[in-house]
């Protein structure tokens, strides 16, 4: 079985035995993590954010150490700044020593969960009705010409001058030919 947690702002794959080093944890002995992912060792995976809720990953705390150290040097040309600093990150080792599901059935729960989310899928069609309706209000309201739109009568007054246009373009020409 292997969890992925996120120690740090960072994400690690571990299992139990594992010793890995995350960005420092100040004062404490054991550490628990709340799992992102949980695979088990028959391959089933629980990703479900209630489920995850529950499991935890539990690791003790070796030691500390430092990072490798980072120089920073700022320098502006013909101004005579020189600015120089280091850095070096802090990191906290840590054994995992359990990954707990918090369940041990998850078919049975999958079974269930459904049924209950049928519930509030008709709730939730019920509240999707009212807010059609506004929608409808918006659309009847835009249909209707204000003073800053041109009535419909205008807009084929438009499209009628373009084929009249060509109807007498037409009706030229048979008048200069003959």
């Amino acid at each position: 079985m292997y969890a992925i947690i996120r120690a740090g702002g960072k994400q690690a794959k571990v299992r139990e035995g594992d010793v890995l080093s995350v960005e420092r944890i100040k004062d404490q002995d054991t550490v628990s993590f709340t799992p992102l992912l949980v695979v088990a060792d028959d391959g089933t995976v629980i990703s479900d954010k209630a489920a995850l809720g529950k499991a935890s990953v539990t690791a003790d705390v070796l030691g500390e150490s430092a990072g490798p150290k980072v120089d920073i040097f700022k320098y502006k040309a013909k101004t005579g700044y020189r600015r120089r600093m280091g850095h070096r990150q802090k990191y906290t080792t840590i054994k995992v020593t359990s990954i707990a599901t918090g369940s041990t059935e998850t078919k049975p729960k999958a079974d269930t969960k459904p049924k209950a989310d049928a519930k509030p899928k008709a709730d939730a069609k019920s509240k999707a009705e009212p807010k059609a309706e506004p929608k409808a209000k918006a659309e009847s309201k835009a249909t209707k010409p204000t003073a800053d739109e041109p009535a419909p009568k205008k807009r084929t007054a438009k499209a009628d001058p373009t084929p009249a246009d060509d109807a007498s373009a037409d009706s030229a020409p048979k008048t200069e030919e003959e």
